[in-house]
């Protein structure tokens, strides 16, 4: 593995660990949202769920959908080589092939997989 690739495991695992709710294996809404540098009621929009959701972290469908965001995250530093470019990526850079909306958005309408391709096509020499 190059230092690159380290350096890179390094700072999503780093990223990750601050997300996790204390004592339990599940990503805490509250770390997620300070994270984002949203309110907390607004990662609910921001995940597709009622607001009433995030009081139950343990909800399968609430981590299903931040670890949707987290995949996308993950993927962006990947490409950025910074966790918060990647955050400022995710949350305000319009794609022009989906609409001019941000990954954000589309992982939030639940198109996680078609930004994971975008950024892989990115990764690839594609230009967006």
């Amino acid at each position: 593995m190059t230092q690159a690739q380290l350096t890179h495991n390094a700072m999503v695992s780093g990223f990750l660990d601050s997300l996790q709710e204390p004592r339990t294996p599940y990503i805490s809404p509250r770390r997620l949202s300070k994270a984002l540098g949203v309110k907390v009621a607004n990662l609910a929009q921001l995940t597709g769920v009622h607001r009433n959701t995030l009081r139950n972290p343990s909800s399968e469908r609430l981590q299903g959908r931040m670890r949707e965001m987290v995949k996308v995250i993950s993927a962006a530093t990947e490409l950025t080589g910074d966790v918060d470019k990647a955050i400022y990526w995710y949350r305000n850079e319009p794609i022009v092939d989906y609409g001019h909306r941000t990954a954000a958005e589309l992982v939030a309408e639940g198109h996680a997989e078609a930004v994971l391709a975008f950024i892989r096509d990115l990764e690839n020499g594609a230009r967006g």
